[in-house]
């Protein structure tokens, strides 16, 4: 992606506790520390940060949430994202961000 900036990290997929709750994943913290420090000046409304993510074979358009409580960005992974590249909850992802 010409002009982003390129993460790459593990992580594993959580579910937000609410009923129906989103799924979700998580950055690693020294990573989100980087980002945070170098990239808050473009956080939209609620820490958001335009993303391009990629997952396997499958890229989409997105962006990371700023959360307080973990002192991370998340990455949310809608419904249709996670049909399409068969993701569970608990499961380990490698992923790939541009920002």
């Amino acid at each position: 992606m010409e002009g982003k900036i390129k993460y790459e990290f593990s992580g594993k997929v959580w579910q937000h506790r609410s009923p129906g709750g989103w799924h979700f994943v998580s950055l690693p913290i020294k990573m989100a520390a980087e980002i945070r420090e170098n990239m808050k000046w473009q956080e939209e409304g609620w820490g958001r940060l335009k993303a391009i993510a990629c997952i396997g074979t499958l890229q989409w358009d997105t962006a990371i949430w700023f959360d307080k409580k973990a002192n991370t960005y998340i990455l949310p992974l809608k419904a249709k994202i996670r049909g399409q590249a068969s993701i569970q909850a608990d499961q380990n992802l490698n992923v790939v961000l541009w920002l």
